[in-house]
């Protein structure tokens, strides 16, 4: 690959391959890397991507982070349009909310492989 302008974020997961799709499909990202040990998904003409590496030993996060579990280190926000709409679309591609919501105009929500992502809109009201 020519480029040298690349950025993103890992994440580890028991399978890259389903979560590359979820996230391809959720979010209308090309896939750019799909194979058993890691995939990726990016945005066209963009210089940034999400991976995902094969973890046999991967323990999902717990949302809200609770003694003796698994802590989030990250999550993803994505801004949307309409949050109702986009709740709707990821819980269709198998996505989950989760248990805890602690603002209006954000949804928190949990990927297959139970990783936390919040969909937003700037609109409070939402």
């Amino acid at each position: 690959m020519s480029r040298h302008d690349w950025w993103g974020v890992v994440l580890e997961a028991p399978d890259p391959r389903a979560l590359v799709h979820f996230y391809s499909d959720l979010l209308g990202w090309e896939i750019t890397k799909d194979e058993p040990d890691g995939a990726a998904v990016a945005p066209s003409e963009s210089v940034g991507y999400i991976a995902f590496q094969l973890s046999d030993a991967y323990v999902p996060p717990v949302w809200p982070a609770q003694d003796d579990a698994q802590r989030i280190t990250m999550h993803l926000d994505f801004e949307v349009v309409d949050l109702q709409a986009a709740v709707a679309h990821a819980l269709e591609l198998g996505a989950r909310e989760a248990g805890h919501q602690p603002q209006r105009n954000v949804m928190v929500m949990l990927d297959p492989a139970g990783h936390p992502f919040c969909l937003y809109t700037d609109d409070d009201s939402n």
